[in-house]
């Protein structure tokens, strides 16, 4: 039921007004005895609603809530932590389309449920085990007025403001019409820069372009970079736990530079330390942090697993290749809002514009493909992949998550989504056409397995 990061269905259909309510009415039973607990929600339209549904479920079983509404996903986990919750939910479908919403659990220590937590809960609602409370024992409802605030000073606490300030930085902030429109914008004023937004009221119909932060998707904040003098243009996703850059020149940069940039010099500033990422981020990173004494720890997809083995390895970066940067001085969280901050302090820092930063990394290419795929034939589609790999090329073989190949010109990967019913497929390569060449390979032998299998179901 809980995928990579959280259940994610369509509204009306799995995602109904009874789903919610039990899935929160076992997550009091999971809980029982325990709270408070901090109920949030994205900007979508069925949000607002179903945030209500779930704290009141919480509140029949008996638990304390403190709803604080409309919030960015890492904002949720910063205020569950300074608040001293026990745990919080939060209604949100990060960037999946308008369709869909999801709940997403969090523990009382800012991270993610773990999967045991989450097993159990998935246990209480299949055996219809709910906490049946009488009316002395209903938990309260309040709400919280100041978790904007706390989590805005919790981001600049962890920057330079006035080395910040003083570079008077222009900024082109796109919003994606989600929930950093209440945060983002107040960062940037916090810190003295001169800013546009794109798509900065919140709507969950998202009609200024999809939620997903791609390059496609982008091209307006492309387009603005290019006609107006800025020094940097950030997009976030629908529940901003996601930060992608376009440079002071329009070009937009893709997520694995990024962080490979900010895993450099997060590892420079501590003297070495441990970067946490899934088997889909690039060698670029290894290479990128081994001159500063660090080193990384690769494992599967989805960001409670990396935050997780963070906390494990005291792990000083973590994070993915799609924009989700985790900062372990700040939270054990993929943060949009610290990762701005924090690219605007290396800029400050550095003195040096985005572009040059970028061009100082090793030059990799890493070539992401998408594959549709039934949820009922991910197994099938797994189970065949490996006979469908060149092993007699193949210098290594990993089976972490999905199925990963290494040759002697680089990688590919191919993995079912927790999130969508797709297959993503990554490929990377120092050579950009070889690297194009494996992901453009095997996505057609991908969907050609997808397609016999379906004829056969």
């Amino acid at each position: 039921m809980f995928g990579t990061n959280g259940i994610r269905e369509v509204v009306g259909k799995t995602l109904t007004v009874r789903f919610v309510s039990d899935i929160a009415s076992a997550v009091a039973f999971v809980h029982s005895g325990m709270g408070p607990a901090v109920v949030g929600t994205d900007a979508r339209t069925s949000s607002p609603a179903l945030g209500r549904v779930a704290a009141g479920a919480l509140a029949m079983g008996g638990i304390d809530v403190i709803e604080v509404g409309v919030l960015p996903t890492p904002a949720v986990q910063y205020n569950v932590k300074a608040l001293g919750a026990a745990f919080g939910l939060i209604v949100t479908a990060s960037h999946n389309p308008p369709e869909f919403n999801g709940v997403k659990g969090i523990a009382g220590d800012g991270l993610e449920f773990t999967r045991a937590t989450e097993r159990a809960i998935e246990e209480a609602y299949a055996a219809g085990r709910f906490v049946a409370k009488g009316y002395q024992e209903i938990g309260t409802l309040s709400t919280d007025g100041l978790a904007i605030k706390r989590y805005v000073d919790g981001v600049l606490s962890r920057v330079d403001v006035e080395a910040i300030r003083a570079r008077k930085f222009r900024v082109v902030l796109d919003c994606g019409n989600g929930a950093s429109t209440g945060t983002s914008p107040v960062l940037l004023q916090h810190m003295g820069t001169r800013y546009t937004t794109l798509n900065g009221n919140p709507d969950g119909t998202f009609p200024g372009h999809d939620s997903e932060p791609t390059e496609e998707n982008l091209q307006g904040l492309v387009q603005h970079m290019r006609a107006m003098p800025a020094d940097l243009g950030v997009a976030h996703d629908g529940d901003a736990d996601r930060a992608v850059f376009v440079d002071e020149k329009g070009r937009f940069v893709p997520g694995e530079k990024i962080f490979t940039l900010m895993a450099r010099e997060t590892v420079r500033q501590h003297g070495g330390g441990v970067v946490v990422t899934p088997v889909t981020s690039s060698d670029a990173v290894a290479e990128a942090i081994a001159p500063f004494g660090g080193r990384v720890r690769f494992t599967r997809v989805g960001s409670p697993v990396v935050s997780r083995a963070m906390q494990e390895d005291k792990g000083v970066f973590g994070g993915e290749e799609n924009g989700g940067l985790i900062f372990a001085d700040h939270q054990l969280a993929r943060d949009g809002a610290m990762s701005l901050a924090a690219v605007l302090d290396v800029l400050a820092r550095t003195q040096k514009p985005l572009s040059e930063l970028i061009a100082e990394l090793p030059p990799y290419h890493l070539v992401k493909r998408k594959v549709p795929c039934p949820v009922e034939l991910r197994e099938k589609v797994l189970a065949e992949v490996p006979s469908m790999m060149d092993r007699g090329q193949a210098t290594e073989i990993t089976t972490l998550d999905g199925v990963k190949v290494r040759t002697s010109e680089g990688w590919v990967l191919v993995r079912p989504s927790g999130t969508e019913p797709i297959y993503r497929i990554f490929a990377e390569s120092r050579d950009r056409k070889k690297a194009e060449g494996l992901a453009d390979s095997m996505t057609k032998s991908v969907n050609d397995l997808v397609r016999s299998l379906s004829a056969r179901s």
